[in-house]
């Protein structure tokens, strides 16, 4: 079975905030919707309205079938205290709560069983928990773990899986669901490149109707059929038929019409206002020069007066004319102009030639996840190089970062760092800003020569402004975060620019601000990501593929050997 949702005239806010309003929805089976939007517009508010799990504030959603399962599926980590992977997958898939339902069912029918509406609900839990997946989920379990390469018991707890490995968990609750409808919150963030490909192939082969919300651009372009943007500059929700690419071209051309139909307004009200003055003025001085020239000549001759008097009432009529014209013109309204993060990143003086070298470095770990090693290592960084570090999940990129920058000493060999270098990091887990104090506190300690005032109003041009800064950094969503740490990267002179996972959380506009910036930076670039689009994008020198702790070297347009 599968659903069709339909949202009318549908409002949604905060309180008493509405953030945008008038929005007809209708989502049918096959149908890939692609929600866009910089980040707070409402995007994750309006999946959780069309799974019901929130009112609108205004207008209505239907989902019929009446009985189908809408799945809201969210990548992050939702992981309950103790909770195990075998769990959070029956859980995720809706298994879960179909089977407490169903076992209720069946105490009751049970305990009453001359009651044929206890055997209806039995009946109806039954079908509900098969049409699920829920019979055969353990053994689906171990083979969709097994696909994902997710090598670890699935009766571990989740909250002791490293990143990667709770990526892949995410995902396999995902890719063992039996919705009648899909609901998708930033799926893509954290999956490595054969994640993604296992994602896009997914969604292709779902019959149900999918509304999904991502920052990755290559997948918006693989999987959407339709794009809902919620567009403050317009101040409306515009549909977009036609994928995403042909989404980017419309909205351009639908942008530029905007502007200039308010041009156009603006421009036919303006000559009409000062015709109007002009008339007005011609009126006032025909009337005063007639006079004047009365009271020299004491002139007497009626006609001429009338001919003064049937002159400036003319003018009088023309400018009524010229008024009611104003009146008569259909208002357009001027696009408002969206906040947008305008972002560069401050160079440090030069480093030298050599950045960091290592000398057949070896890291060793051992942890719940069993043993891990990196290396052995032998790179050099050198001044102006722009490195990708590519690899999937749990490979050992994030532990050759903090090899290469001295956080991790090494097992065996040697690491050394350059003179002069001066780094600038953003880290995948965004830990500078997990403290309890607040963003004004972390930003006086790292900013120590800054006045306060400067402090804030580099916060405020991130987009990091009023309520934001009296709660803990902590508590801040992960988009904010990322954004307080580019504000530091702004503020600090670089030389070595470090980012792992910087797109994650990030909405549209403001990876495309990033994306420039790192055009316009001419020192040093280590960037690990797993967005196929900024590595198509962004000027790259090198690229380092790390695979099970080992390191080889892809130079552009040449094969690969090994490091």
């Amino acid at each position: 079975m599968t659903a069709t949702i339909q949202a009318k005239d549908v409002a949604v806010g905060h309180g008493a905030t509405t953030l945008f309003s008038g929005l007809d929805l209708v989502v049918a089976p096959g149908d890939v919707v692609g929600l866009v939007g910089p980040n707070g517009a409402g995007k994750s508010t309006l999946l959780h309205v069309l799974a019901g799990r929130r009112a609108p504030q205004a207008g209505s959603v239907v989902v019929s079938p009446r009985t189908a399962h809408l799945g809201l599926l969210t990548q992050e980590s939702d992981a309950l205290p103790g909770e195990t992977i075998r769990q959070s997958l029956a859980r995720r898939t809706g298994v879960a709560a179909a089977e407490v339902e169903m076992n209720a069912a069946a105490e009751h029918m049970a305990e009453h069983p001359e009651d044929e509406a206890g055997h209806t609900a039995y009946s109806l839990a039954l079908e509900s928990w098969l049409a699920l997946g829920g019979a055969d989920l353990d053994e689906r379990a171990e083979e969709v773990a097994a696909r994902l390469g997710l090598a670890v018991d699935l009766d571990r707890e989740v909250r002791t899986l490293s990143g990667g490995q709770a990526a892949r968990a995410g995902l396999a609750g995902l890719l063992l669901s039996r919705y009648d409808g899909y609901l998708l919150d930033e799926p893509t963030n954290d999956l490595d490149v054969a994640g993604l490909d296992l994602l896009e192939e997914f969604v292709h082969g779902l019959e149900a109707p999918v509304v999904l919300v991502s920052h990755d651009r290559a997948f918006l372009s693989a999987t959407v059929t339709t794009v809902v943007e919620i567009d403050r500059s317009l101040q409306r929700v515009v549909a977009y038929g036609g994928g995403y690419d042909a989404y980017l071209e419309e909205r351009s051309i639908t942008r530029r019409h905007a502007r200039e139909a308010y041009e156009e307004y603006a421009e036919r009200r303006r000559a009409l206002e000062s015709r109007a003055r002009m008339q007005r003025d011609w009126m006032s001085k025909g009337v005063r020069n007639a006079n004047s020239k009365l009271a020299r000549r004491k002139e007497s001759d009626k006609h001429i007066r009338f001919h003064k008097q049937a002159t400036s009432e003319k003018q009088a009529a023309k400018a009524r004319q010229t008024e009611r014209m104003i009146e008569r013109l259909e208002v357009v309204e001027e696009p408002r102009k969206e906040w947008q993060l305008q972002f560069s990143i401050a160079q440090a003086p030069r480093s030298g030639d050599v950045v960091a070298v290592a000398r057949g470095a070896v890291v060793r770990r051992r942890g719940d996840s069993g043993s891990f090693t990196l290396g052995p290592v032998d790179l050099q960084l050198d001044l102006g190089d722009r490195v990708a570090i590519t690899g999937p999940n749990g490979s050992g990129k994030t532990t050759l970062l903090g090899l290469l920058l001295g956080r991790i000493e090494p097992d065996e060999g040697t690491v050394s760092t350059g003179s002069r270098v001066v780094i600038g990091e953003v880290d995948q887990a965004r830990g500078l800003l997990e403290a309890d104090e607040t963003l004004p506190g972390v930003f006086a300690r790292e900013l120590p020569d800054w006045t306060d005032a400067d402090r804030r109003t580099l916060l405020a041009k991130f987009g990091l402004a009023g309520a934001h800064v009296g709660r803990p950094a902590a508590t801040l969503s992960p988009g904010e975060r990322t954004r307080a740490a580019l504000a530091l990267l702004q503020a600090r002179g670089v030389n070595l620019l470090v980012l792992d996972e910087p797109t994650n959380h990030l909405d549209l506009p403001a990876i495309e601000q990033l994306e420039q910036a790192l055009e316009a930076f001419d020192g040093t670039l280590l960037l690990v990501t797993h967005d196929r689009r900024m590595l198509e994008t962004v000027r790259l020198t090198r690229r380092w593929e790390v695979d099970g702790g080992v390191i080889t070297e892809v130079l552009p347009g040449a094969g690969s050997e090994e490091g």
